[in-house]
């Protein structure tokens, strides 16, 4: 029986799901699956340009594996680019780490996925108060099955 996959801690959800070459419908195009952690390994180290070790340590997963990660999402994304495939960002076995919020009036619970600007206040969703703070829950994202 193999071994159950490890929950790597994503800081990031994209804003959309899908990615595709201009004028041509999505029906008539070929996908490429990118899990949500092989989005957060790019992010980590091609965005933020940080080294290996930084970014296997932010997704609490070993160097190696952080590598083999980061080497799939680029031969992903390379043969969608190449290929004139739409990329589809989902699934995958993460962990959001530290967007889930509660409202202190409502108690109103949440998941956000966007970071919030310098200055920027978060406000409750259900009653509009400034009175939110970090739960110590996480959401745990998983995707409809996964690549074999």
């Amino acid at each position: 029986m193999p071994r159950p996959p490890k929950w790597r801690r994503v800081e990031y959800l994209p804003p959309c799901a899908y990615f595709k070459p201009a004028g041509v419908p999505l029906r008539q195009l070929a996908e490429e699956h990118l899990a949500v952690e092989e989005l957060e390994a790019i992010r980590l180290k091609d965005l933020e340009g940080l080294e290996q070790e930084e970014c296997a340590a932010r997704m609490q997963v070993s160097r190696p594996t952080f590598q083999r990660i980061l080497t799939t999402a680029r031969s992903k994304v390379a043969r969608a680019l190449v290929e004139g495939k739409a990329i589809r960002v989902e699934g995958g076995y993460f962990v959001l780490a530290g967007r889930h919020l509660i409202c202190r009036v409502c108690g109103h619970e949440w998941d956000e996925a966007r970071a919030v600007a310098p200055g920027e206040r978060r406000h409750c969703p259900r009653c509009a108060s400034p009175e939110v703070q970090h739960h110590a829950g996480h959401r745990r994202g998983r995707g409809w099955g996964r690549e074999k």
